[in-house]
């Protein structure tokens, strides 16, 4: 009987390290407005998978959308810094800010993609590793910025993982 609990015991803690997650959050105190108008900036991608940072975009769009923010602008197609040759990312979150601005947006999410993979292994467990920033594009100021990374199960979808990292990063936003 102690043997079987024992094994169960083991069994319980490495399933809840195969799904680990960490994540850090800075809060400048201010309060998000739902109802202002928002932008999707670009977010960068880190890794060597094609259209990671695009990928994490539709899902933010999701994730923003479920949390209240209605009006949200995307950057034109022409800012995207997804090119294998030169990414440019500098020189195009600095204009993706200026069209957002121009465009009369409030607040702008951007952020980077520095894990976006199936691990390596007989599992192959998904992992994703993202930072995220909410900007007051008058100013330029971070007001909100979240970073983690997860790990999920074996059966489990990228995205799906990518999608819980994002709603706890996002959920720690203060948004009224």
């Amino acid at each position: 009987m102690r043997t079987i609990r024992t094994l169960l015991l083991a069994a319980l803690a490495s399933a809840v390290l195969a799904a680990c997650a960490v994540t850090d959050y800075n809060h400048s105190g201010a309060t998000l407005a739902r109802d202002a108008k928002w932008a999707l900036l670009p977010i960068a991608n880190h890794t060597d998978v094609p259209q990671a940072g695009l990928r994490a975009e539709a899902i933010a769009d999701g994730v923003l959308r479920s949390r209240g923010v209605a009006s949200l602008l995307h950057y034109p197609a022409a800012l995207n810094p997804e090119t294998l040759l030169d990414p440019a990312e500098r020189n195009t979150q600095a204009d993706a800010q200026k069209w957002a601005r121009e465009s009369g947006a409030r607040y702008g999410l951007t952020g980077a993609v520095d894990e976006w993979r199936y691990k390596v292994g007989i599992d192959g467990e998904p992992a994703v590793g993202i930072a995220l920033q909410v900007i007051d594009l008058e100013s330029g100021a971070v007001l909100w910025s979240g970073v983690g990374a997860r790990s999920g199960w074996s059966r489990e979808a990228l995205a799906a993982v990518a999608q819980k990292l994002m709603r706890e990063l996002l959920d720690s936003a203060r948004l009224q």
